[in-house]
């Protein structure tokens, strides 16, 4: 079955829209013209505006090139959820370089090998002792020409800022006497004033690290046009769009793919104001939604339980809020459900890629959404769904498969493809390595991932219909399945569970609710009850982290 969606794909979009291809910086230079004093950013109550930020982002765009910043020239962001990220993100962009996304996260060993694999020659970080350990292991291996360090208090309010300096110096990261280290205030003000080049809308803007269908990092190649496509995309769907004035949440870490679509380039392009936190906490983002009276939220499911089971819940006030994005993971219908009562707020499920700079389809702003499903393809965004195991033959309606994706937003390939071959991409056609099916009126419909399918005597079981079926159980709140090796078959599926608040229960009592609700090839061969899952970088239930630590718990007792 074939999928085609250009402008009247079902997310009405309008008259005469169409694309243009334009650098990333664009975005800012067009919103700081049109919203001079409008609010672009909020960060613990202190405002940027527009015409404040790209003046900011100017001046660290001269600082870079005053560092010796190239076309192409990558520009490493290692840092958390402050205005640091935005300002630096869209200078270095105005200076022609490419910005290389890590995770404050990520361990010496990780940011070392991404450093290494991307090039990168320039890295902003914060003085937050914390997250040192990964810059000085840079430092000490030679890896970067500079390394520019800011700090809280420079763009805290003034009262704040003392606070934070006489409470929390001790956090604070003593800076190194190296020539190649600088601070943020000297990137901002370097004296010398140069030309901002013009930059390639084909030009890579962002090499965006994700693990791949192999396991093996890789960076994305993404384009200016790729990214601004993406916004453009996502504009042109929201039926307020130029409309109405948009307070966003930017809880979502910035440095991962869905912050960078649906907080930061739709809203710069939009002209809206981002409350910024620094780490999503459940009671800060309810105490933004009181105190800014936001309009738009986008988070993992998780971000979502978190807030409703928060107390505060119960004394915040959704009225104002539009609509909530929900990605990064299947959403269970019972927490959608929960969710809107509780709220009154609708929640648009997605997906995207990290190659699709973002975002492949979502359920419309007007119209059904149909739960469980990741809604319609965007504008000019096409999907197949073809046979893993012959791509060339196309499947049915309502068959599961493949999806292959193809659109403006598609990645160029992986940076260094030589190295992190092979490519994923035919004749423009991405395979994503997901399985799902696409339902009548054109709703996308996930099964699972290829690689996490699991083979059961040459039966193939999916862990998300298992899970599904697990969560059914009113003691469940949260689900995983993966596979195990068995003897007899080759695989089975092994389930952990996370229990609701008050329940109790027995594996042997789940196994016999789950049983009357599956095949026998799809019952866990066993059951664990966990407190909590692993989680990624962005809050979603981690599969990899948890199978690997079975694996590892496997061996150890073998």
């Amino acid at each position: 079955m074939m999928s085609s969606v250009a402008r009247d794909s079902g997310h009405p979009v309008p008259a005469g829209w169409s694309l243009e291809p334009l650098p990333v910086g664009e975005l800012l230079v067009r919103s700081a013209s049109a919203h001079a004093d409008k609010p672009a950013l909020d960060f613990q109550g202190r405002i940027w505006t527009y015409r404040q930020l790209l003046a900011e982002a100017t001046a660290a765009a001269q600082g870079f090139l005053d560092l010796g910043v190239e076309r192409g020239t990558r520009v490493g962001l290692f840092l958390p959820n402050t205005p640091h990220y935005p300002i630096a993100y869209y200078g270095a962009l105005l200076a022609g370089a490419t910005v290389v996304n890590f995770s404050p996260l990520y361990s010496s060993e990780e940011v070392a090998f991404q450093a290494r694999d991307s090039g990168t020659e320039i890295m902003v970080c914060l003085d937050l002792a914390r997250l040192w350990a990964p810059m000085q292991r840079l430092l000490d291996d030679g890896l970067l020409k500079h390394l520019v360090v800011g700090n809280l208090p420079e763009v805290l309010p003034a009262l704040k800022a003392i606070g934070f300096r006489l409470a929390k110096r001790k956090e604070r990261q003593p800076l190194p006497r190296d020539a190649r280290v600088l601070t943020w205030s000297t990137l901002l003000w370097p004296g010398a004033q140069h030309p901002l080049p013009v930059v390639d809308p084909k030009a890579i803007a962002l090499l965006q690290y994700t693990g791949g269908t192999t396991g093996t990092p890789k960076g994305a190649a993404l384009t200016h046009a790729n990214l601004t496509a993406n916004a453009e995309q996502l504009a042109a769907i929201d039926p307020g769009h130029g409309t109405r004035e948009g307070r966003v949440l930017g809880a979502l870490p910035l440095f991962h793919i869905f912050a960078n679509s649906c907080v930061l380039n739709r809203s710069v392009l939009s002209g809206a104001t981002i409350t910024l936190i620094a780490r999503f906490e459940p009671g800060e983002a309810l105490a933004a939604i009181r105190r800014n009276r936001l309009t738009d939220l986008a988070g993992v499911p998780a971000m979502y339980q978190a807030m409703i089971d928060h107390p505060d819940c119960a004394k915040t006030s959704f009225a104002t809020v539009k609509q909530c994005f929900s990605g990064g993971a299947a959403m269970t219908a019972a927490l959608k459900e929960r969710y809107e009562a509780t709220t009154g707020a609708r929640v648009l499920e997605g997906y995207g890629l990290t190659e699709t700079s973002g975002v492949v389809s979502v359920n419309p702003y007007v119209g059904e959404t149909r739960a469980g499903t990741a809604g319609l393809p965007l504008p000019l965004t096409e999907i197949r769904i073809v046979d893993p195991e012959a791509p060339d033959r196309l499947l049915g309606p309502e068959e599961a498969g493949e999806i292959l994706v193809r659109g403006p937003q598609v990645m160029t390939g992986y940076w260094r493809s030589d190295v992190n071959a092979p490519e994923p991409l035919a004749d423009g056609w991405l395979h994503t390595g997901d399985l799902g099916f696409v339902e009548p009126g054109g709703y996308l419909r996930l099964v699972d991932r290829s690689k996490d399918m699991i083979n059961v005597g040459g039966f193939k079981v999916f862990p998300s219909q298992v899970e599904a079926a697990l969560l059914k159980d009113p003691a469940i709140k949260e689900a995983l399945v993966i596979a195990i090796p068995d003897p007899r078959v080759g695989e089975r599926p092994k389930a952990f569970c996370v229990l609701n608040e008050g329940h109790e229960t027995t594996p042997a009592a789940i196994l016999k609710l789950v049983s009357v609700r599956v095949g026998k090839h799809e019952r866990p061969a066993e059951i664990e009850i966990l407190d909590d899952l692993p989680r990624t970088l962005i809050g979603k239930p981690d599969r990899k982290a948890l199978a690997k630590r079975e694996a590892e718990k496997r061996a150890a007792t073998a």
